[in-house]
């Protein structure tokens, strides 16, 4: 029981993550990778008032902040940038009652500037809104000190003499922890303190992972086995669900890693991209799914954005019907 005036304990990540994976009936993450010259014209074409004052107001914003010249470029960033907001807007009322979660690209938003970063926020709210937990794909790492602001800026605050500025305010993010522990601490702490999760890299899903990770050591195992050591190592359990908040991004692509990966992993959520348009298939992954449906997290991108383009019709539509299969097909997973 909470004493009044105490703030209210923090829900550790691994149990927001279970209970929303329960909730929803649902371990399907969609990606947004949203590129500018493959938006769904509807989606688009439906907030064509919106994007044109939205740009309105951010080429003032830009003009009023010294940052415009001749502005025909800068202008068409922006135009973009509302484009690709709207719609990942309509992907995720398409498809966001069969997922759990959405996962921005975030290099796919900060190639546009000032305003993809706004389109990247505006993104991830719409995505809250409708009920999803929403995981940064950044996969950040740095230095302790550079790894730290990071983490402020997706998961975190950061105290200023101003008051305090909430970054992103993801549920999760994606990182790269081969700079080290100390590295990866800062980011596991700040993400730990608000609730939040971090996702390791463990072993990718493109055709070259196996370069560096399949690495034998002189000591024996690969580098991915090491590095799954030390992620389990750095996870805390949740007490209702027993899933840790740091988990591991384990790629789809190569599912005949998951039973070694789950004995050194017993407690940690596994992310795993690489479904559909890279080749991984739901029906492999049932390893991953050991400790209960939430430790396994089914991601797909473009095989659900995309799917218009083999099955043919209205993308939404498309996207729906893909999106709802792969739920589905995760659900059945033992």
């Amino acid at each position: 029981m909470s004493v009044a005036g105490e703030a209210s304990p923090v829900t550790p990540f691994g149990d927001r993550l279970a209970a929303a994976v329960e909730r929803r009936g649902s371990q399907l993450v969609l990606g947004l990778d949203p590129d500018p010259a493959r938006l769904w014209p509807d989606a688009v074409g439906a907030r064509a008032e919106w994007r044109a004052n939205l740009v309105t107001e951010l080429a003032d914003v830009e003009r009023s902040a010294g940052l415009v010249g001749a502005g025909a470029e800068r202008v068409a960033r922006l135009e973009a940038a509302a484009a690709v907001l709207a719609h990942c807007a309509g992907v995720i009322d398409a498809v966001g009652p069969s997922c759990v979660a959405v996962k921005p690209q975030l290099a796919c938003f900060e190639r546009l500037g000032f305003g993809g970063w706004l389109a990247l926020e505006a993104t991830c709210a719409h995505a809250r809104e409708r009920g999803l937990l929403v995981l940064a794909d950044g996969k950040r790492g740095d230095v302790p000190v550079t790894a730290r602001a990071y983490a402020q800026a997706l998961v975190g605050a950061t105290p200023t003499p101003f008051g305090t500025a909430d970054g992103l305010a993801a549920d999760a993010i994606t990182v790269n922890p081969l700079l080290g522990g100390d590295a990866l601490a800062p980011l596991v702490t700040v993400a730990r303190t608000g609730g939040r999760g971090v996702f390791a890299l463990v072993r990718t899903s493109n055709p070259g992972a196996g370069d560096l990770f399949d690495l034998v050591l002189d000591g024996g195992g690969r580098v991915w086995e090491r590095i799954a050591a030390a992620v389990h190592e750095a996870g805390v359990p949740g007490p209702a669900s027993g899933l840790a908040d740091v988990g591991a991004v384990c790629g789809a692509t190569a599912p005949v890693h998951l039973e070694r990966m789950r004995e050194l992993m017993p407690h940690t959520p596994f992310l795993l991209p690489g479904v559909g348009a890279q080749g991984g298939e739901v029906e492999a992954l049932a390893p991953a799914v050991a400790p209960g449906r939430g430790a396994a997290l089914v991601t797909a991108s473009r095989s659900i954005v995309d799917a218009h383009e083999t099955a043919r019709g209205d993308p939404a539509d498309a996207a729906r019907a893909e999106a709802e299969r792969l739920r589905a097909a995760a659900w059945e997973l033992r």
